[in-house]
């Protein structure tokens, strides 16, 4: 890492959380400037797909609970 985004990087990760987060936040804004439409339109479609097939009943939704818990139960197998 170059020294100067170093040192930028050391002084951000001493702030509040809530400050880092608003510097996290405009600088992923920075890099969205350009919108890729072909991204764009794939990922509506892909939006739409899933939503369909949750109003169809041929998939369900996990609770946020279950899938926390599977990640971290493979995350333990795996390490």
């Amino acid at each position: 890492m170059v020294a100067e985004v170093q040192k930028i990087v050391e002084q951000a990760l001493k702030m509040p959380a809530r400050e880092r987060a608003e510097i996290a936040q405009r600088l992923l804004e920075s890099l969205d400037q350009q919108m890729d439409i072909d991204v764009e339109s794939a990922w509506q479609s892909e939006v739409d797909r899933r939503i369909s097939e949750l109003d169809s009943g041929r998939v369900s939704c996990i609770p946020w609970e279950e899938v926390r818990e599977r990640l971290m139960r493979n995350s333990r197998e795996a390490g």
